[in-house]
């Protein structure tokens, strides 16, 4: 039977756990006990290491040469700094994990509802409409402007309708578009691609990126843990891409 302790200079003896620990390694009747034993990197684990070290070298101190208690002092401190990080770590990853979850749940609350996204480009989003109705689209002005114009076209690159929105503050303009073209007629279903327009008062260009408007389909979870949204135009946006709920 092999000797569960090791036998060193000083005439002590060293716990063969412990030599496993401090040289990385474990023997079979370790491997055979790990699912009843604590985690060789837990706090308690570390903390018990640390003062079976902490004991040992006491034990084997040279007499004529006795360990410094300032040393004893410095080694404990290190030892709680580390146990309280390995807490620390432990209690952030719990919160990340519960955040994550409270995003999922707030995402879920948008399924069904219209919102706005930027765009393929910077000039151009489209607009979904489906049995008549519109998801409706926006404009991102980067300055106030006094005349807004929003051009329609379908699929095949034509234009259908025109928007005049007036004079609009910067920022993020919403807009509820009803699908009809110039004469009024309903348009077909499909996917609409919008462009704008603005200048100011003084007609000096004003930047507008259109905004892309889709209906959220469901909640997808990302590798990194986070929250995307499926939306009715096919397309896949993170949550933090949405600039506005309709």
């Amino acid at each position: 039977m092999t000797s569960s302790n090791t036998t060193i200079a000083g005439g002590g003896t060293v716990s063969q756990n412990l030599l496993n620990t401090m040289n990385g390694t474990s023997s079979s009747s370790d491997s055979s006990s790990t699912s009843s034993s604590a985690s060789p990197n837990s706090p308690s684990s570390l903390q018990q290491t640390f003062l079976q070290l902490l004991v040992t070298q006491l034990q084997n101190q040279d007499p004529t040469n006795p360990m410094d208690s300032s040393q004893m002092t410095s080694q404990l401190a290190q030892i709680n700094t580390v146990t309280g990080i390995s807490q620390l770590n432990t209690t952030l990853t719990s919160l990340a994990s519960q955040l994550s979850a409270g995003q999922s749940a707030q995402a879920s609350l948008l399924i069904g509802q219209n919102v706005l996204v930027p765009g393929a480009s910077a000039t151009a989003a489209t607009s979904t409409v489906v049995s008549g109705v519109s998801t409706g689209f926006g404009v991102s002005l980067d300055g106030n402007a006094s005349h807004v114009t929003v051009t329609i076209k379908n699929s095949s690159g034509e234009t259908v309708d025109t928007e005049d929105l007036g004079a609009q503050q910067a920022g993020t303009v919403p807009v509820a578009w009803k699908p009809v073209d110039s004469s009024g007629n309903a348009l077909p279903d499909g996917t609409y691609t919008i462009s704008a327009t603005a200048a100011s008062s003084s007609g000096v260009k004003v930047t507008a990126t259109p905004l892309t408007g889709a209906q959220v389909q469901s909640v997808v979870q990302t590798s990194g843990g986070g929250s995307s949204l499926l939306l009715n135009n096919g397309s896949t946006v993170d949550m933090t891409k949405v600039v506005a709920i309709l």
